[in-house]
């Protein structure tokens, strides 16, 4: 078991480690949507790859989420496979998001040898899931009406 400041020099080192394998700038916040954006997890038990949509207003949030939903054959078609689309997501402080993600379990951060795992599963996925927003991303904004 790990000191809370043990864990935050592990997860500080898994994230340059990442960084140095994967040099680039991700998508995650730069979305040009308020409250929408990509991001990665990891814990002790799984790997996660996700978009989060977060937005106040619960009519916005849900349209964006069933914009993403109304290009599920495509998105797992042509990028990404083995996705989850959850319209109603209560995180832990009681917020309910709406949230599409992809994970990889049985590994974990305070394992090394998984390191290199996980990293190429960040790789392969989030770059995924970037190019399918950038092709679609025109459509996914357009929801004006609302």
């Amino acid at each position: 078991m790990y000191s809370k400041e043990q864990t935050q020099k592990l997860k500080r080192e898994f994230w340059i480690a990442f960084a140095e394998k994967y040099p680039r700038k991700w998508l995650l916040y730069d979305t040009k949507i308020k409250d929408f954006s990509f991001k990665f997890y990891v814990d002790n038990k799984k790997a996660q790859v996700l978009i989060d949509i977060e937005h106040r207003n619960d009519e916005k949030r849900i349209a964006y989420f069933e914009k993403i939903e109304a290009l599920k054959n495509i998105l797992e078609d042509e990028f990404i496979k083995d996705l989850v689309f959850e319209k109603e997501f209560n995180l832990e402080n009681g917020k309910t998001i709406s949230r599409i993600w992809v994970e990889k379990l049985g590994i974990g951060v305070s394992n090394r040898n998984y390191w290199d795992e996980i990293f190429d599963f960040y790789n392969e996925k989030m770059n995924a899931l970037e190019l399918f927003y950038m092709e679609y991303d025109d459509f996914i904004k357009d929801i004006e009406k609302i």
